[in-house]
């Protein structure tokens, strides 16, 4: 296909070229060819449907639909030759139609604008993309099924403030994580019923005199319906900020569990090792096992963010219907898209190889006073104390447990009674790291009984 400016498809009206300048503004070929697959799509039931209503001969819509599908097939083999001149892709994929099939590729575009085709290729990119995040997620959950199942039992210290609070197990730990994510499947199942809509025979702005059926067109395509509006169709890029959004809190989540991971890797806890393929080594230090997958999601997550954030600039002061402006609605969502997939499949990938230390784990998590607020429940239970009351005798046996170097189990009966007099050997009963995990037994508690509930009814879910 020629690349040269003569071939501009909005002639006519303009006597002379676009400078070298404009014209690098002026093109998105350069992303948006991206959206090939969408834009072919779109045309091919367009014409379709200009045949069924008689505004095209069959034959001239056989043409367009066959000569599109040579168009994709020279794209997905490389042998398409894009051309920055024809400004996108709408206008590169018809100008190659034309050189196959000659005049019938001229009555193509007949009924439509670039307006509702950009926007309908966009939809269809988007949704394709949630569709993709759907998958991703149900993977990502099922790898934390499993940890959890595993470790349903297994103790470790619940943390607040990075310090250690009480005692949680390794299940509910990586059931919390499915939780989020499940939350994140949410988000994108909503958004995609919302923007599963047609934009298509929307036209310029106003809708089109010519009797299509945007019926048609729309069911062709998956679309629920036609959008009921003209200059809400071409006008709004709702739908791409939404999922710019669901994207976000996903990265969100995506971005904490990295952080967890690269502590929980290090020497200094060894609660985890991740596999060799999600860990590189360092140049000058061989006893180095860097988490870098973990600290990369980390990182591409501020990615995501500022596409959001980019796009709701673009957004925020325009007119209807459209504007220029939206040409820069793409390259943001496409590269938030890339790093959102990446990130997913990549946390997947380390979930379902890493190794949890369980040894490590017990040791912390009996470790910090971690069983001080069952000791203080006790004593509320068993003493009939005010809690505020239990509190402060907790903290004075913490405190002497601080001066003898020795963790609330390790007192003596005779300790504990020199700060309350009401204690008694029952005491020790729960102040065991697997009893304190044990007692907590309400719903969506850290009990393995409770956990194990939660990993059955996610299988289920996700099967």
């Amino acid at each position: 296909m020629s690349d040269k400016s003569s071939n501009q498809m909005w002639g006519g009206r303009f006597a002379a070229g676009p400078d070298a300048i404009m014209e690098a503004i002026n093109a998105s070929i350069g992303f948006d060819k991206r959206m090939a697959a969408q834009d072919i799509a779109g045309s091919r039931a367009h014409a379709a449907m200009l045949a069924a209503k008689g505004i095209v001969t069959p034959s001239d819509a056989e043409a367009m639909r066959e000569g599109l599908l040579t168009v994709l097939s020279e794209i997905e083999t490389g042998d398409f030759a894009f051309s920055t001149a024809l400004e996108d892709i709408h206008m590169n994929v018809e100008a190659r139609l034309k050189e196959v099939i000659g005049e019938p590729a001229g009555r193509l575009h007949t009924g439509r604008s670039r307006n509702d085709q950009v926007a309908t290729d966009f939809r269809l990119w988007v949704r394709d993309q949630l569709d993709a995040a759907e998958a991703g997620l149900k993977a990502l959950m099922r790898a934390l099924v499993a940890q959890a199942d595993s470790g349903a039992d297994w103790v470790m210290p619940g943390f607040t403030h990075l310090q250690t609070a009480q005692p949680v197990t390794w299940g509910h730990h990586m059931m919390a994580y499915v939780e989020m994510f499940a939350r994140d499947l949410s988000r994108v199942q909503d958004a995609r019923k919302r923007m599963n809509e047609s934009p298509l025979g929307a036209a310029a702005l106003a809708g089109t005199s010519f009797p299509i059926d945007r019926d048609m067109t729309a069911t062709a395509l998956g679309f629920d319906c036609p959008m009921a509006n003209s200059l809400d169709a071409v006008s709004d890029r709702d739908f791409a900020l939404e999922f710019l959004s669901v994207a976000s809190i996903s990265a969100m989540h995506l971005s904490r569990f990295a952080e967890e991971l690269v502590i929980w890797s290090s020497a200094q806890f060894r609660f985890v090792t991740l596999s060799d393929r999600f860990s590189t080594g360092s140049s000058i230090m061989p006893q180095k096992k860097n988490p870098d997958a973990a600290e990369l999601i980390r990182a591409k997550i501020g990615r995501i963010f500022g596409a959001n954030v980019a796009l709701m600039m673009v957004m925020k002061g325009l007119p209807l219907a459209y504007s220029k402006d939206m040409q820069e609605d793409k390259e943001q969502v496409f590269d938030a898209a890339d790093n959102w997939m990446l990130a997913l499949a990549a946390m997947e990938g380390m979930v379902k190889d890493m190794s949890a230390n369980q040894p490590a784990l017990e040791a912390a998590a009996s470790a910090g006073f971690s069983t001080a607020t069952d000791l203080a429940d006790w004593l509320v239970r068993e003493l009939d104390l005010p809690f505020r009351d239990a509190h402060h005798v907790t903290g004075s046996l913490v405190a002497m447990a601080e001066q003898k170097d020795c963790d609330l189990p390790d007192l003596s009966l005779d300790d504990m009674q020199s700060v309350h007099a009401g204690i008694t050997a029952a005491v020790f009963d729960v102040l065991g790291v697997h009893n304190s995990v044990a007692s907590r037994t309400s719903y969506g508690g850290t009990a393995p009984v409770r956990v194990r509930e939660q990993v059955a009814r996610w299988k289920d879910a996700l099967a």
